[in-house]
């Protein structure tokens, strides 16, 4: 029966931290880039982006396919950014908790 308190316990200290790391992870932010910086995707590790900068250059009719597609790139890169800082913030979280791996995407 201790056990399974101490697993309860255990269980509720997790979900006040995750909770206190959701938050933390509105605040994380990240910079997804392409075309060697000609265009930036700034994002949250929730994925919420925050804003795009763009290169004036890019900024013609001519030029609109390439523009797209840097700005498909610097998404997917943001993305990518924002998902290892989640994952680092899991992994400080969840590591001193004796969590089997790969509990929770580990």
């Amino acid at each position: 029966m201790a056990d399974f308190l101490g697993m309860m316990k255990q269980a509720a200290q997790l979900q006040s931290k995750m909770q206190e790391m959701q938050e933390q992870l509105a605040n994380v932010e990240v910079d997804g880039i392409s075309g060697g910086g000609l265009v930036a995707v700034r994002m949250t590790a929730k994925m919420d982006v925050k804003g795009i900068k763009i290169d004036p250059s890019l900024m013609k009719p001519e030029e609109r396919e390439v523009l797209e597609d840097l700005l498909v790139t610097a998404m997917g890169d943001a993305r990518r950014k924002a998902e290892a800082a989640m994952q680092e913030k899991m992994q400080a979280l969840t590591g001193g908790l004796g969590l089997p791996p790969g509990l929770f995407g580990q």
